[in-house]
């Protein structure tokens, strides 16, 4: 009876432990629009901040292997554009040299909103940063609630989003 006992306890404390989203690659594909961006480093989002940048498209490549990313980064008012292609490392991480190393990952999509979270190293501190991305200029309340979780859940103050969609005069 005790292994009975034991084996459901084991089963309902399984099941209450989410296992991260699935990103559906269909989703991921397409053209994106950079609408808020957090830190906790707030300094480095800021306009003219090292990692401000603006995502205009992002490809999911055999089933998001590899991830093509399209986007502009401000420099002193001009809009250098950027593509770069990343090869997907273990753990559903890419990496990317831009400002330092940057491990990006896809943590949510839907059919109107993408997040990404963001560690980047540029070799004296650590800065953990999302991203969020639309299909529009700007979200629903309820996307803008589910991003602000997704900060919390990271340990990235809210009061350090921007509204990078504000600044973002760069070519569509």
């Amino acid at each position: 009876m005790k292994v009975v006992l034991l084996s459901l306890v084991l089963v309902l404390v399984c099941a209450n432990h989410e296992k991260p989203a699935e990103i559906d690659p269909s989703k991921v594909t397409g053209e994106w629009r950079s609408i808020y961006a957090a830190a906790d480093n707030k300094e480095k989002i800021e306009e003219g901040g090292p990692l401000g940048g603006y995502y205009r498209r992002i490809e999911c490549i055999d089933n998001c292997e590899y991830l093509s990313l399209t986007f502009y980064a401000k420099d002193d008012g001009r809009c250098p554009l950027f593509t770069q292609v990343l090869k997907k490392q273990e753990g559903d991480v890419y990496v990317i040299e831009f400002a330092g190393t940057n491990i990006l990952q896809l943590i949510y999509v839907s059919d109107n909103m993408l997040v990404t979270y963001i560690e980047n190293d540029d070799g004296e501190k650590i800065t953990k940063m999302t991203e969020g991305v639309g299909r529009g200029d700007s979200f629903t309340q309820e996307e803008l609630q589910k991003y602000q979780e997704l900060n919390s859940e990271r340990g990235i103050p809210n009061e350090n989003i921007e509204n990078v969609i504000e600044t973002d005069n760069c070519p569509p």
